[in-house]
Order: C-alpha cells, then sequence, then structure tokens
C-alpha cells in the first residue's frame, strides 16, 4: 500500500483496555519524547467498560474502538492498520513501558534499515516476583522452541515498519510471537534494553494463569507455521 505523501514518519500505537487514569499522562509522555520527529499517536481501545473512551476524546488522538475485547493482538492489529507511519512503535497502555525510549530504537531501525524488529528487553522489570518467574521460564522454553534468540518477547514496547507487519500472519496473542514471526518473514530481530516502570494507576488486565492458560497451544501453533513455510529465494528476470 502506498502511503500518502504527509504520512509521519512514525506511528505509535497503543492497545488499551479499562486504562482510563493512564490515558493523558501516557499521551503527554509520548508528545514530549517525539517532539520535532513526525509522528502520529493511534490508540485502540479494546472495548473499554470505564472511562477510557472519553480520555481518549480529552486527549485528542486518533482512536479507534472495538464494540467488545476482542483482545491485545488484535488491537494491535487495528491499530497498525489504520496508522500512516512508515514505522510503528507499539507501547502498552498501562504507563510501564517508557515513550523516552521510542527515539534510540529509532535511530537503531534506520540505522540497520530493511525488515528488521527492535524488540525491547526489560532489563530491571518492575513487575511481582511471580510475574518474572513466569515470564523467565516461559522466555527460556519459548526460545528453546521457537529458536527466536529473543530474551524478553513479552515486552510491548517495539519499533518495526508498518509493511513487515501486515505481512505477518495474523492471530489471537501473536503479540507475544513478533520475533519468531519476523524470523519467519525473513526479517531481523534485534533486542535493545529499555526501561520499566512499576503500575501506578489502575489494574491489570491480565493474570499469570491466564498467560500459562494459552501459552502452550500458541507455542505448538507458532512452531508448527515456522515448520509448514519455506521462504521462497525469488529470481527475476531482466525485464522484471
Amino acid at each position: 500500500m502506498t502511503l500518502p505523501a504527509a504520512a509521519p514518519l512514525i506511528s505509535v500505537v497503543v492497545p488499551v483496555r479499562n486504562e482510563a487514569p493512564n490515558i493523558a499522562p501516557l499521551v503527554a509522555e509520548i508528545r514530549a519524547a517525539l517532539a520535532g520527529v513526525a509522528h502520529e499517536i493511534v490508540y485502540v481501545d479494546d472495548g473499554s467498560t470505564d472511562t477510557t473512551g472519553e480520555e481518549l476524546v480529552r486527549a485528542g488522538v486518533r482512536w479507534l474502538r472495538h464494540q467488545r475485547s476482542c483482545g491485545q493482538s488484535a488491537a494491535v492489529i487495528t491499530g497498525v492498520k489504520a496508522a500512516r507511519g512508515h514505522w510503528i512503535a507499539t507501547l502498552d497502555g498501562d504507563g510501564q513501558n517508557d515513550p523516552a525510549d521510542i527515539p534510540r530504537l529509532l535511530a537503531r531501525a534506520e540505522t540497520d534499515g530493511g525488515a528488521i524488529l527492535i524488540a525491547g528487553h526489560r532489563v530491571n522489570r518492575k513487575d511481582t516476583a511471580v510475574k518474572r518467574f513466569s515470564s523467565r521460564i516461559a522466555n527460556r522454553v519459548r526460545a528453546w522452541l521457537l529458536k527466536d534468540a529473543t530474551p524478553d518477547t513479552g515486552c510491548g514496547l517495539k519499533l518495526f515498519p508498518r509493511a513487515l507487519f501486515l505481512d505477518l500472519p495474523h492471530f489471537d496473542h501473536m503479540h507475544r510471537y513478533l520475533p519468531a514471526l519476523v524470523l519467519r518473514q525473513g526479517g531481523r530481530v534485534v533486542s535493545e534494553p529499555v526501561n520499566h516502570r512499576p503500575r501506578t494507576r489502575g489494574v491489570s488486565n491480565y493474570g499469570t494463569l491466564d498467560r500459562l492458560a494459552v501459552a502452550f497451544m500458541d507455542l505448538i501453533g507458532v512452531a508448527w507455521l515456522q515448520r509448514r513455510w519455506k521462504r521462497p529465494v525469488v529470481e527475476t528476470s531482466s525485464e522484471a
């Protein structure tokens, strides 16, 4: 798809569900971090039942809304499809990802270029001990099975070309497997250390058991996708 000439350099896509108190502070941080950079902010309200919608209107950002909750991956997909920037940065809407890291990830992406995913790595996580332990085990199992060589696929802060994402297979929970899917597509994955902050407003929409309940089937499904695809090496004629 050809983007319009006035398209921003980067679109920041933020999926949210019931994050009303976090909207205004996070929008302010994103705008401050990208001051001087042609950007847009695209929020996707995944069926919130609080005042998230009203807060988005007050914040003056682009937003879309799912009539009912369809999950974080569906919200990310909706946001990327609606975005106009060449580069996409995704952020969790709870304020734990730091928008100040986006310019550094963008600079790395522009320097390396091509089909690349810059994946945030939360080296000093500010989550509960249970969440950190479960994530550590899940990352090890995932890395062993999928060979994605990424220490922290669960970090919501990622940056990639919009066109690359649109070429990936889309399914529920795909946002947790972007490194493996990008590698499958022939792209490159680079992990960058990023800041991580404790949640100070609102309540998490996810629990440890919620993730564990679906992780096994997701892993098997992504492993199947990897093994059922042979990436062609394309040659063209001189007339092509």
